[in-house]
Order: structure tokens, then C-alpha cells, then sequence
């Protein structure tokens, strides 16, 4: 991985997990923008970032389009690991291509994660003729996390769905401070098959992101994981 400049908008606990993650590995840390900084992204200027090469933003649903938003038209190309905010994508994705930078946007930067969804999507296609087995997502994230279901939930049962020809329900739990885990299940009368992601430290998602973000440099468009791993369909 060679050595970037990067700027991280949101000091949470994601941001730190960046930061500890992005220096030990010898990145230069050019920025760091809370929300006090930030400011709902009028703080988010071509100055406060810094002569970042890339910016990642982690932060929460209500600030995330502004920020990024507003990183982009700076000319910083974005890791957007904040999830919620979806429904915006469109608009977004009209900034990143006319400003003529990128935007790479996931709802988990994972690596086994994103393996995971590919699996959903061939296991729903595996069961589909098995009417008798009824699908469920069980997702578990801390307490603290707003958004629910999870991003990432949402795209393990859009992949599902898409194989399965059927809708499959998620239920969520928000308990303690759990970094995520993510269960697909496939229940029959008399045996049941699940695939299961469990996050053991949040380290795992800022080390995603930091691939992301040196992979990102220098592209123009809109990407997700699937274009960094090369993940078929």
C-alpha cells in the first residue's frame, strides 16, 4: 500500500479506529474534522482538508450527505462509510460526476462482509425451488448505532431477495457494543443452514476503508466494494 494523505471527517470511534489504523501503517493523517468542524459540511473546505489525497467520512446519516457532498465539489475524491443516507445517492452520485472526482460508498467496508453478500445471492438462488425453507436476516450492532436495519443487512437481503424471487425480512438488535454481526438463515421443518459474519474489531472496517481509499486515488465515477474486489455480476 503506498503511502497517501488522507483526511478523516468524524471522530467517533470509526474515525479513531482510522486514524490508530492509518498511522501505524504509515499513512500521513492530513485532517481530522468533528462534527464542531464539520459543521453539517460548511466546514468541509479544500483548506480543512489539508492537501488530502482522499477523504473518508464516518460519521452519522444527518451530516453524511453534506459532508461528503461538499468534499467532493472541494476535489477530494470520498470513502463514505456512513450508512442511512441511500436515498440520496442519486444526487450525490451527480456531484462526484460533475465535479470529476470519485466516490466510493459501501455499507460495510469488510472484506468478508462483502464475500458474504456475494454468498447470499448464490444461496438464494440455490434455494429458491425450496419453498418449504423460510429465509430470515438476524443483525446485531451497539447501542448506539441509529440506523436500523443495517446497510449492511439492507444489501445482504437485496442479494437474497434477488436470488430467492422473494422478499426476506431482517430483525435488528441494538444491545451493548457490539462492532456487528450479521446472520442469513435458511429454516426448514427439520434442519436449518445459516451464514454468519462476525466483527471482532472495529479495526477490521477502518482496514477495508484505508484499502478503499488507496485504491480510489485517481479515479473519476462512483464505486462500491464489489468494484474494488473485483466481485462478479
Amino acid at each position: 500500500m503506498s503511502k497517501r494523505s488522507i483526511a478523516i471527517i468524524g471522530d467517533g470511534k470509526m474515525g479513531q479506529a482510522i486514524r490508530e489504523l492509518a498511522q501505524a501503517k504509515g499513512w500521513k493523517v492530513a485532517a481530522i474534522l468533528g462534527e464542531r468542524e464539520s459543521a453539517g459540511g460548511k466546514g468541509v473546505t479544500r483548506s480543512a482538508l489539508a492537501g488530502a489525497d482522499v477523504a473518508l467520512e464516518f460519521t452519522e446519516p444527518k451530516a453524511a450527505v453534506a459532508n461528503i457532498t461538499a468534499a467532493l465539489r472541494a476535489g477530494v475524491p470520498v470513502v463514505a462509510g456512513t450508512t442511512g443516507w441511500y436515498q440520496e445517492l442519486p444526487a450525490v452520485t451527480r456531484v462526484a460526476n460533475e465535479s470529476g472526482t470519485a466516490l466510493l460508498w459501501s455499507p460495510n467496508f469488510s472484506l468478508g462482509v462483502n464475500v458474504l453478500i456475494e454468498l447470499a445471492r448464490q444461496a438464494g438462488t440455490l434455494m429458491r425451488t425450496l419453498a418449504e425453507f423460510d429465509a430470515h436476516i438476524v443483525e446485531t450492532h451497539h447501542a448506539k448505532k441509529k440506523d436500523a436495519p443495517s446497510g449492511t443487512a439492507i444489501a445482504i437481503g437485496h442479494a437474497v431477495s434477488d436470488g430467492l424471487n422473494r422478499v426476506v425480512p431482517t430483525t435488528s438488535v441494538r444491545t451493548g457494543s457490539v462492532p456487528g454481526t450479521h446472520e442469513l438463515i435458511f429454516d426448514g421443518e427439520f434442519e436449518q443452514l445459516s451464514l454468519t459474519h462476525v466483527a471482532r474489531d472495529r479495526r477490521v472496517f477502518a482496514e477495508g476503508a484505508l484499502a478503499g481509499a488507496d485504491w480510489l486515488v485517481g479515479k473519476r465515477g462512483v464505486f462500491t466494494m464489489r468494484d474494488l474486489l473485483k466481485l462478479p455480476g
